[in-house]
């Protein structure tokens, strides 16, 4: 099955991508799409190729190329996806959604497909796994946890290039408004809800 070729290939094809973005990140992706996909009644076989190309290309966050990952992905997405048995408007579908689900695009993806992968990449941001990949880009971009003198952005505009922390308030918390279907948005407030804990374990720790 091309499905299976395909994963060895992506696996091969991203091994020094930073650990927000690698291999398992794709594989929790997918698991979130598949969950959506059934309930939202989401062509399957569109949406795992989307999923399993849609970091092909990936530039660490410091890297001024980063915001057009989504476009490389989708460009290389077409070359790839030649090779493995899909016709020419599934491989349409599948880079147009490669494309349209990066945040920093602003964009809502014209298909199902493309919204459920959207949806399925937010949620990987979100949560116990999205605080962890949190933390790991921040260390990654040498940043600071937090702002000594006002960590929780009460009083300022989060800033999320200099302290990891801003980053919950530039971006993560505001995610659930953002969902495109509905069983995206019930599983993001699920997820942010615990975020909020964790903050809130936070203050009573520094």
């Amino acid at each position: 099955m091309e499905f299976k070729k395909l994963r060895e290939h992506v696996k091969k094809k991203i091994g020094q991508n930073d650990s927000a973005h690698d291999f398992e990140h794709i594989m929790r992706v997918l698991k979130n799409a598949t969950i959506i996909a059934r309930k939202e009644k989401g062509d399957i076989r569109i949406i795992t190729a989307a999923v399993l190309l849609h970091d092909i290309v990936s530039y660490p966050k410091s890297d001024p190329r980063s915001k057009n990952s989504s476009v490389e992905s989708a460009q290389e997405s077409r070359k790839i996806l030649k090779k493995y048995n899909f016709s020419q408007d599934e491989i349409e579908v599948i880079s147009d959604a490669i494309k349209d689900h990066s945040f920093s695009r602003s964009v809502i993806p014209k298909t199902l497909e493309g919204r459920i992968l959207q949806d399925a990449d937010r949620l990987d941001a979100l949560g116990a796994i999205g605080i962890a990949r949190t933390f790991s880009v921040g260390g990654a971009e040498k940043r600071p946890f937090y702002n000594n003198n006002d960590p929780f952005c009460s009083k300022r505009t989060p800033d999320d290039k200099s302290w990891t922390l801003d980053h919950f308030y530039k971006k993560l918390l505001l995610l659930e408004k953002t969902m495109n279907t509905s069983a995206g948005k019930i599983e993001a407030r699920k997820r942010i809800k615990m975020m909020r804990k964790f903050l809130d374990e936070l203050k009573k720790e520094i």
